[in-house]
């Protein structure tokens, strides 16, 4: 990546990257999802940077965007990006989002509708409360006892087995996850979890007016991630894909499905 850039807010700073050859070209804004860093979409960076321009953070909180305080919602999140883009200004591009990356996504289509060319979900789910038990949207409020429970070693081997299934996807994400102190990480899980569970209690209806993709790793054990894809490909009619030999962070295990995908997809919403 290119050197990399800041935003200053009021709580932190945010660190992003950009990847720009190409003039009037689309954007490609990739938003890791909860507690990983900007290094998650390396693969997809070095496989895309030659077609796209390239945009990548660390969210608040996350990675080099320490410190920052734990007081943003996901609207804040959205903000923040909206802010980065125009200090960049990017007109047209496609939000890719992971996990909370995708949520961020959602939010921000919501803040802001129109302005999104595409939006690719991976191992996301949807915002709209409907998809919802009473007892996931609580679980999602009380999750950092049980975290500062296990201990620290246990966590690393929990998160990086939990989340990716192949030998690069694994390390790439132990590697992240020993960037914090273990007390600092159940915060910032805890954090992300609870304003994804306020944001969806909003009951605000989401509504996406450009093209979507669902992609969705065939090993994703994080939650409830397949169950929910399911359904919001089922009562949305967006296209689902499913990714063999992958878990949650899908575009780390099978990188290069994922790049020709995203490529197929970009091309279709820029033609």
């Amino acid at each position: 990546m290119s050197a990399e850039k800041i935003y200053g807010t009021p709580y932190g700073t945010i660190h992003y990257w950009t990847e720009e050859f190409h003039t009037n070209k689309h954007w490609l804004i990739f938003l890791p999802g909860l507690t990983a860093d900007h290094h998650l979409f390396d693969k997809q960076i070095e496989g895309l940077k030659d077609k796209y321009n390239c945009l990548v953070w660390d969210a608040p909180a996350h990675g080099t965007s320490r410190p920052f305080a734990l007081n943003f919602s996901l609207f804040d999140m959205a903000d923040y990006l909206h802010e980065i883009l125009n200090k960049e200004e990017i007109e047209r591009f496609i939000l890719v989002g992971q996990s909370l990356g995708g949520y961020i996504a959602q939010v921000y289509m919501e803040r802001y509708p129109q302005e999104s060319s595409g939006f690719i979900s991976i191992d996301s789910c949807p915002m709209q409360q409907t998809y919802y038990t009473r007892m996931e949207l609580f679980l999602l409020k009380h999750t950092k006892g049980m975290y500062l429970s296990i201990p620290w070693n246990w966590l690393i081997k929990w998160g990086t087995e939990g989340t990716a299934v192949s030998r690069y996807g694994r390390q790439l994400m132990k590697q992240t996850m020993e960037t914090y102190e273990k007390r600092e990480y159940c915060e910032l899980a805890d954090h992300g979890y609870r304003i994804l569970s306020e944001a969806i209690a909003t009951k605000g209806k989401f509504d996406i007016s450009c093209p979507v993709l669902l992609l969705c790793g065939e090993k994703d054990g994080a939650g409830s991630a397949k169950r929910y894809n399911r359904q919001w490909s089922k009562q949305s009619g967006y296209p689902l894909i499913w990714l063999a030999g992958a878990g949650h962070n899908a575009n780390t295990d099978v990188p290069e499905k994922v790049n020709e995908l995203i490529d197929d997809f970009a091309q279709k919403c820029v033609s």
